[in-house]
C-alpha cells in the first residue's frame, strides 16, 4: 500500500511508522480525514484525528473503523514542502491545537 502513497515520506517518518506501529492505511486516513493545524514556528502542518474527523471517518469506513481504532490517537507533521516528516501517537493534547 506505501507504493500507492501520494504523499512523500522522509526516511524519519518510514523509520517513526515502523517503530510506533503505524501501518501505512492509517496514514492515509489521517492524511485524507485528519484535522489540519499549523505550528507557526517552523511552517509545518500537524495532522490529527479530532472529534469531526472521527465522524467523517465513521461516517465512510462504517463498521471497518474497528480496525482504525487503535491509530485515532495518531498525528503527522507534514513539512512546507508537503512530505510527511513525522508520525506518532499522541499522549496529550498538542499546544497550538
Amino acid at each position: 500500500m506505501e507504493a500507492a502513497m501520494q504523499t512523500p515520506l522522509t526516511e524519519h517518518a518510514r523509520i517513526r511508522m515502523q517503530q510506533r506501529g503505524i501501518p501505512p492505511a492509517a496514514l492515509e486516513a489521517l492524511l485524507d480525514f485528519g484535522r489540519e493545524a499549523h505550528d507557526h514556528r517552523r511552517g509545518c502542518r500537524v495532522l490529527l484525528f479530532d472529534k469531526r474527523s472521527r465522524r467523517k471517518l465513521a461516517k465512510y469506513f462504517g463498521p471497518a473503523l474497528r480496525t482504525f481504532e487503535r491509530y485515532l490517537d495518531a498525528y503527522a507533521v507534514v513539512g512546507p514542502d508537503d512530505a510527511v516528516v513525522t508520525v506518532g501517537h499522541r499522549h496529550r493534547k498538542f499546544e497550538h491545537v
